[in-house]
């Protein structure tokens, strides 16, 4: 008997070609495979954010925070716990329980709270906008003071910028959205 090779189709032999180009590429990895591999480093984990923050001479962490139009300049460095607030005390700029709790977070979500002195000067806004502002400055220069606190604090929402702002007046209304009293009569 003698060795003898099937006759193919062309339509066989363009799908096996196509099939042999397939398994070459893959075999190159320059495959096309569009969603199959996410945007991660090789280790799996996320490059870290930007760090907004400095660290000066004499290793004090120093962080701004802004909400609404208020803003916030932190500093902290290693202490007792000390919280000064536009040279006042913390519990008397915010007699509220819930801004004082909301300051308190990011501090106590890193294990800092009673290790660090915090120093803030505060300006502009009302109380519900100088404590968002306090919470991001804060934020930050923990993250400046100790980069391996930055999962901590993005797990938490303390490093993200609340950007809403009172939206601006429109011309032929009476505020941005209110028009002006109608009268029938």
């Amino acid at each position: 008997m003698t060795d003898e090779i099937p006759e193919t189709s062309p339509s066989q032999d363009v799908v096996a070609s196509q099939a042999e180009d397939a398994a070459a590429s893959a075999d190159d990895g320059a495959a096309l495979d569009i969603g199959s591999q996410a945007d991660t480093p090789a280790g799996g984990r996320r490059k870290a954010g930007l760090v907004r923050g400095r660290v000066d001479e004499h290793g004090v962490a120093m962080g701004t925070g802004r909400r609404k139009t208020a803003v916030a300049r932190v500093r902290i460095s290693d202490g007792q716990g000390g919280f000064t607030i536009n040279g006042r005390e913390f519990t008397e700029y915010f007699p509220l329980e819930r801004d004082q709790q909301l300051i308190h977070a990011p501090l106590k979500a890193t294990g800092s709270l009673g290790k660090v002195n915090i120093w803030v000067r505060v300006e502009g806004g009302g109380p519900t906008g100088q404590t968002g502002a306090v919470v991001l400055g804060i934020a930050r220069a923990l993250q400046v003071k100790n980069p391996s606190l930055h999962e901590k604090l993005s797990e938490g929402g303390f490093l993200t910028r609340d950007g809403r702002m009172v939206e601006r007046k429109k011309y032929g209304r009476r505020k941005a959205r209110r028009s002006f009293q109608f009268s029938k009569r």
